[in-house]
């Protein structure tokens, strides 16, 4: 037993924090949504807004006009919105029989129009649109709610819009549009938005990666990097060489290339692109799980061989099937933190670095050249990690895309040489850094240092990345949300919008009222202010205000 002063100090400590908890939960009430801020994200490129609130009739009937209103996506993205504008049941009260259904809406209608029909998905597809909300009054030609897009894919971003200015109203139980009437001009500052996702070092079945992709769609990010495969597994199927996925961690944990086109399928439905990424010459100690001959020797593991032809023929095998799953133009070859010790202390490779008269760096900038040769015979443009450019280069094949990730100057130095960039800084933009507060991902600027207009647009966005070493199917989520929407932000909307403002006054309130938003449509996003990324609330208290 303590003592008893102490044990009277740890009882009276409880008490405060009792009372102090009991404050909070008292003051819940107070919330309120600051009017001056509009409560969009990411934030639209221009619009206009007015005072009046707006009813939405919860028969919302759906006019598709245009070359490309008979597209499949935009008709299944119009019934996946109306599902989430419309979630709370809209009729007759069961205790106030009175109070009826309402007969007359401001909005009743949404139009759509697609100026094209083509539903080619690829780097730079047009994702603009317009959209004008307004109460019929029989002044207007333009009627009611009007989503307009040269491409389905643009349309889809203004479903995404109208849907977060629909707020169901518990007052009336009627779906409301605050603010009224709308008029937005939309579109994105950077053509690739990503999010990498890691299924080698975790798992992920294939319900959860399209629960990603779903929740991705919510922050109109537009391409999902898998890096299916590493050093620790190798899941998915490749029929020109079936033993690969003996790396798998167990045979329940694969997928099979039907999984994968399905993957690719459920993402094209919601303008999304999938980067598969193949790493090597490092990270592939999987690999010889099934082909042990990939190995420099059983008990030296990686980097792929680089002396034996047959590494290279599995390498053209995996992305010829590969190219028969994932359409994307860009394809990622990894290519970071190859160490090649391997290949220096194996007696084969030895010799034949001796023969070639190479040393161990000229066999890397070797096996990354001719990969990146393989790769572009498949009508594919290659994606590396920074390293490649740092130890060569000039000897990458020009049309290759320098994936930043170590730390900034990267993007400056590599579009100064004509490089287009991906900007993935890991200060930043590393959501597995669960210390990273979600105003370091917002501040994190792809275009820093880059001054220069024509380097600037080589520049094609940037991404954030979730790697899996300590995230799977019980807290990917979380860590992913809500600090990947500051990424997603600062990837579509104006540099002066994100950067000229005080953004614990302008920035955390909306960023809190996302956070809620995804979590009324079933994304386990984490509080925003923690500490630490993913970690639950501490106390009591409101969604808006953690």
């Amino acid at each position: 037993m303590l003592p008893f002063s102490q044990n009277s100090h740890y009882k009276l400590s409880f008490l405060l924090l009792l009372l102090w908890v009991s404050h909070l939960v008292d003051s819940k009430s107070g919330f309120e949504l600051d009017d001056s801020l509009t409560y969009l994200w990411p934030l639209p490129s221009e619009f206009t807004s007015g005072n009046q609130t707006l009813t939405v009739d919860p028969t919302l009937s759906f006019s598709a006009l245009g070359k490309g209103g008979n597209s499949k996506i935009l008709i299944e993205g119009f019934e996946r919105y109306k599902k989430i504008i419309f979630k709370h049941v809209s009729g007759i009260s069961l205790f106030d029989k009175s109070r009826g259904i309402r007969s007359v809406y401001d909005i009743s209608e949404l139009r759509v129009i697609v100026n094209s029909d083509s539903e080619e998905l690829q780097l730079g597809v047009g994702e603009s649109y317009t959209l004008f909300v307004a109460k019929k009054d029989g002044k207007s030609i333009v009627g009611e709610a009007t989503i307009e897009a040269n491409t389905v894919f643009g349309a889809l971003r203004g479903l995404e819009t109208f849907s977060q200015l629909c707020a169901f109203d518990y007052e009336t139980k009627s779906v409301q549009i605050y603010k009224a009437p709308w008029y937005i001009k939309d579109k994105p500052r950077f053509a690739f938005r990503g999010l990498m996702l890691d299924t080698s070092r975790h798992y992920l079945p294939i319900d959860v990666i399209k629960q990603i992709i779903e929740s991705m769609s919510y922050a109109k990010l537009n391409v999902l990097h898998w890096h299916i495969i590493d050093e620790e597994s190798f899941p998915l199927e490749v029929p020109s060489y079936p033993k690969l996925w003996n790396g798998a961690y167990t045979k329940w944990e694969r997928y099979t290339i039907e999984d994968a086109s399905e993957i690719v399928s459920f993402a094209k439905m919601r303008g999304i692109h999938i980067m598969a990424e193949v790493d090597v010459p490092g990270h592939a100690e999987s690999w010889g799980a099934g082909y042990p001959d990939l190995w420099p020797s059983s008990t030296c593991r990686e980097p792929l061989d680089v002396s034996k032809n047959f590494t290279f023929d599995l390498i053209s095998g995996i992305l010829s099937d590969m190219r028969k799953i994932f359409p994307f133009e860009l394809f990622h070859l990894g290519g970071d933190e190859v160490h090649t010790d391997c290949w220096t202390s194996t007696p084969h490779i030895k010799q034949w670095l001796k023969d070639q008269n190479m040393t161990a760096k000229d066999a890397y900038q070797y096996f990354v050249l001719k990969a990146q040769e393989i790769a572009i015979s498949k009508n594919w443009t290659p994606v590396n990690w920074e390293e490649t450019f740092n130890s060569f280069p000039s000897k990458l094949n020009p049309r290759t895309i320098v994936h930043n990730w170590l730390g900034s100057g990267v993007c400056p130095r590599a579009v100064a040489k004509g490089f287009r960039c991906i900007f993935s800084n890991q200060g930043a933009w590393y959501l597995d850094h669960l210390d990273v507060p979600w105003n370091e991902v917002y501040s994190a600027e792809p275009l820093e240092g880059i001054n220069n207009v024509s380097e600037q647009n080589l520049v094609l966005g940037g991404e954030v990345c979730m790697w899996g070493e300590t995230a799977d199917t019980s807290d990917v989520q979380q860590t992913i949300w809500p600090r990947a929407a500051a990424a997603a932000e600062r990837l579509w909307s104006k540099r002066e919008a994100v950067s000229a403002r005080n953004i614990t006054l302008a920035i955390l309130p909306r960023l809190h009222y996302f956070r809620c938003l995804l979590n009324r449509r079933g994304v386990q996003a984490a509080p925003v202010t923690n500490k630490y990324a993913r970690q639950p609330p501490f106390v009591a208290g409101s969604c808006y205000e953690q």
